[in-house]
């Protein structure tokens, strides 16, 4: 087995000094190091395939190069890839490896993962959860830089990075308005959660903004489902004045949504426009029409969250205990279209 090259190899392929070599690979500025220089000790190192000694670079700066992020269940769900990638994006281009720790909501599990990376020296960590709620961040986080992902913490001292649910949820009013839909119902997660509460005010201050009516009875509460969506949607539909446009809360509840049109013979968009939320590549796609809705950043919230975190551990000091919040998208599909005439009884044909 060839004996793995040492940096006087790459210094002596390159015709420099050691230290030169040493200078050059860890970005350490050398001013005796040119252009030139720098661009012959990379290439002998490419040729010869020299790997620093991440061990002793370690030692010499204090960090592991190395960053965590803790979730529940994002890393076994298809819908949060693109917050696990934007994470993983930043981290590298700032070259930290990042390490993923998908804990299932074991709190066993999650301690002695955080005891682990503690061991391991780990720079900061990411606590990231699946939907955007109110969490308790580990006592074994203490004194790591952090910063909490998609969701907000219980106590202050973090800061976290989650969608701004209020502006999305003004969107996608916004968009329902812009198409004269003047009866728009909202059909609403039964939980009082951030983006239940979000959500609402944002539904409720464009309404305002737009001169529209808020009828509570045009809110309607049920489980955040497929099959809550249609019993919220049965309800409205079934309205003395049932309205021409429904935002759901989110694009799984929209799919109830679709489901309770067709029950009632109504088609999207000529008779009911839909506006959904999240952006799920396996629903907004393949309804027909396709969903038009509000996306989750979350590649964006990943990107924004580790720069905060790398801002800790390069020596700035903790940000303040804020939420920065990250714009949502429209992603404009087939399904809002022009509000009927409200004389016009809908073709249930």
């Amino acid at each position: 087995m060839a004996a793995r090259p040492r940096i006087k190899d790459v210094a002596a392929l390159a015709g420099v000094a050691p230290s030169t070599v040493s200078a050059v690979l860890n970005d350490e500025g050398s001013p005796r190091a040119s252009v030139a220089t720098r661009e012959r000790v990379h290439e002998a190192a490419r040729s010869l395939g020299y790997v620093p000694n991440g061990i002793a670079r370690g030692l010499r700066t204090r960090r592991s190069m190395t960053l965590a992020l803790i979730s529940d269940v994002i890393a076994t769900t298809p819908y949060a890839g693109q917050l696990i990638q934007g994470a993983q994006d930043a981290a590298w281009r700032a070259g930290y490896l990042l390490v993923l720790v998908n804990t299932g909501g074991n709190t066993e599990l999650e301690e002695h993962a955080i005891r682990a990376l503690r061991q391991q020296q780990v720079d900061g960590a990411l606590y990231a959860t699946m939907y955007h709620r109110v969490v308790s961040v580990p006592q074994g986080l203490d004194g790591l830089p952090v910063v909490v992902l998609d969701a907000r913490p219980e106590t202050d001292g973090f800061p976290c990075v989650v969608p701004d649910e209020e502006a999305g949820a003004r969107t996608a009013v916004q968009e329902l308005a812009r198409h004269g839909h003047r009866r728009i119902a909202f059909v609403l997660d039964e939980r009082d959660g951030p983006a239940a509460l979000g959500r609402l005010r944002g539904y409720r201050a464009e309404l305002a903004r737009q001169g529209l009516p808020d009828d509570p009875g045009r809110v309607v509460r049920a489980a955040s489902d497929s099959a809550g969506g249609r019993r919220a949607a049965l309800e409205l539909l079934d309205q003395a004045q049932p309205p021409t446009a429904i935002f759901a809360f989110n694009d799984q509840m929209a799919v109830g949504v679709y489901h309770a049109a067709s029950d009632r013979g109504l088609r999207i968009p000529e008779d009911l426009s839909v506006v959904g939320f999240d952006d799920l590549y396996v629903i907004g796609r393949e309804l027909s029409p396709g969903l038009t809705t509000v996306a989750l950043p979350h590649y964006a919230m990943g990107e924004a969250a580790t720069q905060l975190l790398l801002a800790q551990v390069e020596g700035a000091e903790r940000p303040p205990a804020v939420a920065r919040l990250v714009d949502c998208p429209l992603i404009r599909r087939g399904s809002v279209g022009p509000a009927r005439s409200p004389d016009a009884p809908a073709d249930r044909g």
